[in-house]
């Protein structure tokens, strides 16, 4: 990979993160474009590592709320274990909610089914478009949220199983894990921000994974060319990230996810059109 491909995929990778069209299935259509070739591990682990740099702009827009601990007295009787949970709930909750996505992660990751989802721009081609037909109508569906309704144990590990969905590539774990919230009876607002903060446990393991798998492999690719690509795509993704995620939040409140909708039914249609008649994607041969 360049530099110049570097930068692009990871202000792709910024701008998508937190939009419900699939970060990193854009990333693998801006790979196919760009002709970087496809089954290389370090590509998929770039893939992976610099969505966690998108990630970590969560912990900086929402520090406030994402370091805050629950200082009020436990209720009376409460024994240490409870009393610890009642401190931390935040952290709880996120534990729980990842719980699903741990297990499903690991297996889809042991069995090679993640590695295959990856090097296929057919796959995010057709999820693009499925997930696009169901969010012209989800508003409609689950746009029932009331502010009074929290997040809880029950509706953390719910939103988690939703995020499952996402392994797979053209899904959008963004649109999973939010419309997960939507029909626990969160509103778009609050499913959204609690589609952030899972976010950053659900990347930060997803990361862990694959430099624990690049160190496993031939160290041919730990050269100083590739770690500062991992560098750079991360800072850039960052960036990028905390500028689009505000923006999102006030859209997805006001409109919706139809203008979402239409455009990855837009978006996958050309790709597969583009499949099908036997056209490559790859802007450079």
């Amino acid at each position: 990979m360049t530099w110049i491909e570097t930068v692009i995929i990871a202000i792709v990778e910024g701008i998508t993160e937190f939009l419900p069209v699939s970060s990193t299935g854009h990333m693998i259509i801006t790979q196919n474009l760009l002709g970087i070739e496809q089954g290389d591990p370090f590509v998929h682990a770039f893939t992976f590592i610099i969505q966690f740099g998108a990630i970590l702009s969560v912990v900086c827009l929402y520090w406030k709320r994402f370091f805050k601990f629950d200082n009020t007295p436990a209720p009376e009787g409460s024994s240490a274990w409870q009393q610890l949970k009642h401190k931390y709930y935040f952290y709880w909750l996120l534990f729980v909610g990842v719980l699903p996505a741990v297990i499903i992660g690991l297996l889809a990751k042991k069995s090679g089914v993640l590695d295959w989802l990856l090097d296929s721009v057919e796959v995010v081609a057709v999820m693009l478009v499925v997930g696009g037909i169901f969010m012209l109508f989800c508003d409609k569906l689950f746009n029932k949220g009331s502010d009074e309704k929290k997040v809880n144990e029950k509706r953390a590990f719910n939103i988690g199983l939703y995020q499952c969905i996402s392994v797979i590539p053209g899904v959008s774990r963004s649109m999973a894990t939010i419309v997960g919230g939507m029909t626990q009876g969160l509103t778009r607002k609050r499913a959204a921000e609690f589609s952030f903060f899972l976010a950053v446990p659900t990347m930060a393991g997803a990361t862990l994974l694959d430099l624990l798998d690049l160190v496993k492999e031939d160290a041919v690719w730990a050269t100083s060319h590739n770690i500062m690509m991992l560098l750079l795509g991360c800072a850039v993704a960052f960036v990028v990230a905390l500028l689009a995620m505000k923006w999102f939040v006030a859209f997805l409140t006001k409109y919706g996810f139809k203008a979402f909708g239409i455009y990855r039914i837009i978006v996958g249609t050309i790709i597969i059109v583009l499949l099908l008649t036997g056209h490559s994607l790859a802007m450079v041969d």
